[in-house]
């Protein structure tokens, strides 16, 4: 079973990872660094709580495991 500190750990470096990649795209999509960061910087602590609670749910189904 996945702790939950390596579970926060791999939510936090995956959303760094969404936060850069949705600041460029935001940024080339409305030409804006306001803009394009505001959404990046929402989509990502929203992408972040669905993301934990997802891993936190899958560690304790058992199905698929061996």
């Amino acid at each position: 079973m996945e702790t939950a500190k390596r579970s926060l750990t791999k939510a936090v470096i995956w959303n760094l990872i969404g936060l850069l990649t949705m600041g460029i795209v935001g940024f080339l999509a409305t030409g804006s660094l306001m803009v394009g960061g505001a959404t990046a910087l929402i989509n990502t602590c929203v992408g972040f709580c669905c993301y934990l609670a997802y891993e936190r749910v899958w560690s304790r189904i058992q199905w698929g495991l061996q």
